[in-house]
């Protein structure tokens, strides 16, 4: 064996071994936690967008920056950047070392970690710059950077057909209960089993509900080659309010997302990790 190859067997050991210490695990059930924490604000400010109350847009950054604005909320966020991290690292560790885990999974594992990450990256700028930028206006200056490539129009319609299919999978999660596999169920009191039933269904419907609208948009944009037909969570979910239903579409999927936020703080203590 060479000394390259010995010292690749080395780094990998030492990879494993960090993906298996339980700091890592605590950290994952923080950031578990704190991705909790950002739904049920979103959730709050789209109520608050229905009611006609709401001056914070709906998504990641109106909720850091509701954070932010609380006494001690610079700590939070600082909280939330080394929770968010955890998830990045386990989620890695999940990608590269999942054994015997399926490719599908193994790839799921990966996506959240390129998410988590992204995160990590939101609330430092927000931490350092005292900025936070719009979902909305970040998703429409990527899709127009994508529609300017050759056959971007293309690209951008395989994205938008595949946040539909994340979408639809994410409800039929929700509908089978299939989030019970990621739960340790032998952990869990009967009365906690039905109320994780109950917050993860709701949750996983809602977030579908939301994504394969957010896809439809992004199809709408390839189409029509026009990047500001895409948006981000808060476009889609002011949506829900144009529909013939009217405001209380939009308030039915926003609780719906505040209960998917307590799914996540039952998550972040019963989550197989």
């Amino acid at each position: 064996m060479t000394t390259v190859e010995n010292a690749g067997r080395q780094a990998r050991a030492m990879a494993r071994r960090a993906a298996d210490h339980p700091m890592l695990d605590r950290l994952a059930r923080v950031g578990l936690a704190c991705r909790g924490v950002l739904y049920a604000l979103i959730g709050v400010l789209a109520v608050q967008i229905a009611l006609g109350s709401g001056g914070k847009q709906a998504d990641k950054g109106g909720a850091m920056t509701t954070i932010a604005s609380l006494p001690f909320g610079s700590v939070l966020l600082w909280i939330m950047v080394v929770g968010f991290a955890g998830l990045a690292l386990w989620q890695a560790s999940e990608a590269l070392f999942g054994g015997l885990r399926i490719t599908k999974d193994r790839v799921e594992a990966a996506f959240r970690a390129v998410v988590y990450a992204l995160i990590v990256g939101s609330l430092l700028t927000l931490l350092l710059s005292g900025k936070s930028g719009s979902d909305d206006k970040k998703s429409q200056d990527v899709t127009g950077k994508l529609l300017d490539l050759p056959g971007g129009q293309f690209i951008v319609g395989l994205i938008g057909l595949g946040i539909i299919g994340l979408g639809v999978y994410w409800i039929y999660q929700g509908w089978k209960k299939k989030f019970r596999e990621e739960l340790d169920q032998g952990r869990m009191s009967p009365g906690a089993r039905k109320l994780m039933d109950r917050l993860g269904t709701a949750g996983y419907l809602a977030r579908g509900a939301v994504a394969v609208l957010a896809g439809v948009f992004v199809v709408q944009a390839a189409i029509t080659y026009d990047p500001d037909k895409a948006g981000g969570i808060d476009a889609t979910l002011r949506a829900f309010a144009d529909t013939p239903v009217g405001p209380w579409l939009l308030v039915v999927v926003a609780l719906g997302l505040v209960l998917f936020a307590g799914y996540c703080f039952g998550e972040s203590r019963w989550r197989r990790t």
